[in-house]
């Protein structure tokens, strides 16, 4: 063979092997846009799911006191509401430690499936008695919470991890994210009040067991739908080269992170505390105040009262791109505390003009999404490196349902405490703002400023357990789990 000829050969093997490579980049790029934009998708409409879930027992308290007032006592209506809650806690940091070792799309794999479990349990409640009844429905309720709360740590990584794959994207983190996460929550809760009232009218009002069966069943069709989606998505390339499985020095880990660690748990705990309750007894306090409306009545204005929430999201998504996270944050605390003060304040004169009081409890629901709501899954998601992000952002999405749940808790026996229903609704608008007021300085003294780019918090975590001797392995290779997917190489 000719000098010439090999060379030629040798050229054209050359030319053949980077041309396989240039095709294998562009493959592993395809799959991951795609896998990407499913993850946002996905990520939304189960949150979405998770907002019904969580907020139809709200709508459903009314019916309950009245198909049930000899069984239906303020401990059950506690218990319905915080087993949700409480499972909620179990599933956020189980799940976060889980798709920290095992991966993203195996948490949200389970995650669904505990929550249609939970779901089917509470529809099909029954019992010797009532009181059984309500027994299992809690049980049921409380499993599906352990699936809703896995799901706040892998949608929130997920979204999150999807949303740094380019630089465009990344720009657009603060909206995007907001979208997928608290306004598609926010969308579900009111949404579960346009339920409530459809399937209401299909009763011609008449109060029937039928009711509140019907609106937690709806709460099973959209998990079991995105069953399918969910295997097709693939780990976050962030994920793919940071992940740690083995030998993880939490010791190292909570010396360089306990700050943030704080700062993002205390938020994420103030403000569920003042949001949940606010949300979920929205109908109960506009009957209190308007005790002569109807039931359809009462939902509607509750209805009302959310939808304020999602205007508020948007509104916080895009300051999160402009003025940044930890800012946004800190102005909601404040502007949410100010007109909490000013409503309980005022409140005599203001429930006169009832579609005033309306409008503005509409507005103080809006101030907190804007701020905390969104900012704290994308704090709780910046401020830590991939390797653990889901231990941090489920463990301070759990204590933020601790709050919830202890927000709830002392919700009705506050109110209770006082003589009349508008001294008790002052009250709690007293104390929601009080804590709205902490949470802002919380978010402001301990929540650090990141880089956008979840890349430079990567590598400078990496360097620092080093620098201190660590030796365990990075990463994983996207060829052993795309043997689990519909997607090939």
């Amino acid at each position: 063979m000719s000098l010439e000829k090999q060379f030629s050969d040798d050229f054209k093997g050359s030319d053949a092997t980077v041309q396989s490579d240039h095709e294998r980049q562009a493959s592993v790029g395809k799959i991951t846009r795609i896998s990407s934009i499913m993850m946002v998708l996905v990520s939304g409409l189960a949150l979405f799911s998770d907002g019904y879930n969580a907020q139809i027992i709200g709508y459903m308290n009314p019916l309950f006191k009245e198909l049930y007032p000899d069984t239906f006592s303020a401990e059950f209506k506690t218990r319905l509401s915080n087993s949700y809650l409480i499972g909620e806690i179990f599933g956020m940091l189980g799940f976060g430690f889980l798709i920290d070792r095992l991966g993203r799309r195996t948490g949200v794999f389970w995650a669904t499936l505990l929550l249609i479990l939970g779901v089917i349990l509470a529809t099909a409640a029954h019992g010797t008695s009532t009181s059984g009844m309500f027994w299992m429905m809690i049980v049921g309720r409380g499993i599906a919470g352990v699936g809703a709360g896995g799901e706040y740590p892998t949608c929130g990584t997920g979204s999150a991890e999807a949303s740094d794959e380019t630089p465009y994207v990344r720009k657009r983190r603060g909206m995007l994210v907001a979208v997928a996460t608290d306004f598609s929550i926010d969308l579900g809760f009111v949404v579960a009040g346009i339920i409530a009232l459809i399937v209401l009218a299909a009763y011609h009002e008449n109060v029937s067991v039928g009711v509140w069966r019907v609106c937690f069943g709806l709460g099973f069709v959209l998990p079991a739908g995105l069953l399918f989606f969910r295997l097709r998505i693939i780990n976050s390339t962030q994920y793919r080269k940071h992940v740690i499985k083995r030998k993880i020095p939490y010791l190292l880990v909570i010396k360089r992170y306990w700050k943030p660690m704080l700062g993002t748990s205390l938020a994420w705990f103030f403000y569920d505390f003042v949001t949940y309750p606010f949300g979920i007894f929205s109908s109960t306090i506009i009957s209190q105040l308007n005790p002569s409306d109807s039931l359809v009545q009462n939902i509607g204005y509750g209805t009302v009262v959310n939808c304020f929430y999602l205007p508020g999201c948007i509104v916080g998504g895009f300051l999160m791109d402009k003025i940044g996270r930890k800012q946004t944050m800190t102005l909601g605390f404040f502007l949410w505390s100010v007109l909490g003060f000013i409503i309980a304040g005022a409140l005599n004169p203001i429930q006169s003009v009832f579609p005033l009081f309306v409008v503005l409890y509409g507005i103080f629901n809006a101030l907190g999404e804007m701020g905390p709501g969104v900012a704290t899954f994308l704090c709780g998601a910046e401020s830590f490196p991939t390797p653990l992000r889901g231990h941090f952002l489920g463990l301070a999405a759990a204590v933020g349902k601790a709050g919830a749940a202890i927000g709830t808790e002392v919700f009705t026996p506050i109110q209770d405490s006082f003589g009349d229903a508008q001294a008790g609704i002052r009250a709690v608008f007293f104390i929601g703002a009080a804590f709205a007021l902490i949470g802002g300085i919380v978010a402001w003294t301990l929540i650090p400023d990141r880089e956008r780019d979840l890349e430079s918090e990567d590598a400078r975590f990496r360097a620092y357990l080093i620098e201190n001797g660590y030796e365990g392995d990075f990463g994983e290779s996207l060829e052993s789990e795309l043997k689990t997917t519909q997607f090939s190489l």
